[in-house]
């Protein structure tokens, strides 16, 4: 009999699941303190929880029989994977739970803001009747420019559509073939500022898409532009917001979500009468809640009573004895992924992993994986791991090759990532040094030896004399630290290119990098 422990509210339908199957046994104790999670953890096999149970280190140590933490919801922010690994504990999300809620908020919210239905509502209970104040908008063939087609941005598409809206989208990490799938036209991002109607954002904070609205996105739109965002709070400039709102440039925004939760009472779009907002509700819905429950119930179930596998955040796909020998080019594997992700071009269509030399006498698929998802995981807005990885990949359009080869040029083993969209491609090669010592070997026809970790400056140019002095005048000038520089030069070309560890992410210093005589470009890696 394995026991499992629901320590978070839980729909019962979820419950029901754990009840009605063989060999489980659940004990509902929502709202257990820390030292009492402390106390019982010992006892169960499985835990299965939502935001409000911290599951940290101390509570692996003390989990000597746990087997499972399934968390219903994406989110695994109170869940120590890494301890969780350590102690040999599968951990579980439920990813698809609260798509469909999350999107038909979005859809909520434009139309909510189009007709004006919060400030109708609000004047007809203060006992006006305004109808001419509050004429609204039909969006009816209107242009909706969705950022991101990731699981929510695709409802939100097909939704969009089944109201007769016109449907543009940006998203860099989407094939043509697989937009075209989805009955969306694909275009660049000013593109989509220059046509849309409506703008809604459906992509994960990051740092590159911090602020991706901004001023100068908000002044690049159609005047009478309405934007929506129930995605992250910081991807749309609230400052830069309330300008174009009270200037009347936007006609009118509708957020679920913002940089502080809860907004300051004072905060200034809140005081704007074209401005609506709910309190993060995306997710909050009756049918979500049991859909999660149901999902981590039967996620639990499966894994505890046939050792099924389902949306693993941290389950290898090698047995261990395997895994000891190959372990390090399956971590080599996701950085060299996580640089194509990077750098490679948009709108990928294939990514090869080559695999040469003694290491590809072992499984190259966990390599191969784990570089896919190293990909993936700089690009999407969901949960990417081994297990989902050639999931997502397939509905983006995005291939998978793998290869293998018994002999290496140079070195014993190496592994090499190739990323193509249409004719343009992105290279990079690595290998171990020593037991577990990732390196950097090949860089886009370069060969050099560059230790992958930190943000990493890539800055190609010509090979001309006092280059490379400049670089460091720059870079101190901006009071950034030079951790290691790597040189590689093709005389054939005269170029040069420099892989440079920096004790921080600079975007000013890169800007005036790349504005030195001879410097062809300059690119950020994020590690």
């Amino acid at each position: 009999m394995k026991r499992v422990l629901v320590s978070d509210t839980l729909a019962e339908e979820g419950l029901e699941v754990f009840r009605k199957a063989e060999g489980i046994k659940v004990d509902y104790r929502p709202g257990l303190d820390p030292a009492e999670l402390l106390e019982i953890i010992g006892d169960y096999h499985g835990l299965a929880v939502r935001s409000g149970t911290k599951v940290n280190a101390e509570v692996f140590d003390r989990a000597g029989k746990l087997e499972v933490v399934g968390r219903a919801g994406i989110g695994v922010d109170n869940i120590d994977v890494e301890a969780a690994s350590r102690h040999g504990v599968v951990v579980m999300n439920t990813p698809g739970g609260n798509t469909v809620t999350t999107a038909e908020h979005t859809l909520a919210m434009l139309l909510a803001v189009s007709r004006n239905i919060p400030q109708a509502t609000a004047s007809l209970k203060a006992g006006k009747w305004e109808k001419s104040r509050l004429k609204g908008r039909e969006v009816f063939g209107k242009v909706l420019g969705i950022i991101g087609l990731g699981n929510i941005g695709r409802v939100v598409a097909d939704r969009a559509r089944g109201l007769k809206m016109e449907v543009i989208a940006y998203d860099p990490f989407l094939s043509e073939e697989a937009a075209r799938r989805l009955g969306v036209e694909l275009v660049e991002l000013d593109t989509l500022f220059r046509r849309s109607d409506y703008v809604t954002v459906h992509v994960p904070l990051t740092d590159e898409t911090r602020g991706l609205i901004d001023a100068a996105a908000l002044d690049a739109m159609k005047k009478g532009v309405y934007v929506i965002n129930c995605a992250r709070g910081g991807i749309v400039d609230e400052d830069a917001l309330y300008e174009a709102l009270a200037s009347g440039k936007v006609a009118g925004a509708a957020f679920d979500v913002f940089v502080t939760e809860p907004p300051p009472p004072d905060h200034p779009l809140l005081g704007l009468d074209n401005f609506i907002c709910t309190p993060h509700l995306g997710a909050s819905t009756a049918e979500a809640q049991i859909n999660v429950a149901v999902a981590v119930a039967e996620q639990i179930v499966a894994f505890l009573t046939r050792g099924e596998v389902q949306n693993a955040l941290n389950v290898p796909a090698v047995s261990e004895e395997v895994l000891a020998v190959i372990g390090p080019f399956v971590q080599l594997g996701r950085i060299l992924g996580r640089i194509a992700g990077q750098l490679a071009p948009r709108h990928l269509e294939r990514l090869t992993v080559e695999v040469r030399g003694e290491i590809q006498a072992h499984p190259i698929r966990p390599i191969a994986i784990a570089a896919l998802a190293g990909v993936l995981k700089t690009q999407l807005d969901v949960p990417v791991n081994d297990v989902n990885a050639p999931h997502l990949a397939r509905d983006r359009g995005l291939e998978l090759v793998e290869t293998r080869a018994a002999e290496s040029d140079v070195f014993t083993s190496l592994v090499r990532v190739v990323a193509e969209a249409g004719e343009a491609s992105f290279e990079v090669a690595g290998t171990i040094f020593g037991r577990a010592e990732p390196r950097i070997v090949r860089f886009e026809g370069f060969d050099l030896e560059a230790v992958p970790e930190g943000t990493i400056l890539v800055i190609h140019n010509y090979d001309k004399p006092g280059v490379v002095g400049r670089i460091g005048t720059v870079l101190g000038e901006a009071g950034v630290n030079i951790s290691r520089m790597q040189l590689a030069l093709n005389r054939e070309k005269g170029e040069a290119l420099a892989l440079v560890n920096v004790d921080r992410d600079d975007r000013g210093a890169a800007e005036r990098l790349a504005e030195v005589e001879h410097v062809i470009s300059v690119r950020t890696i994020r590690l």
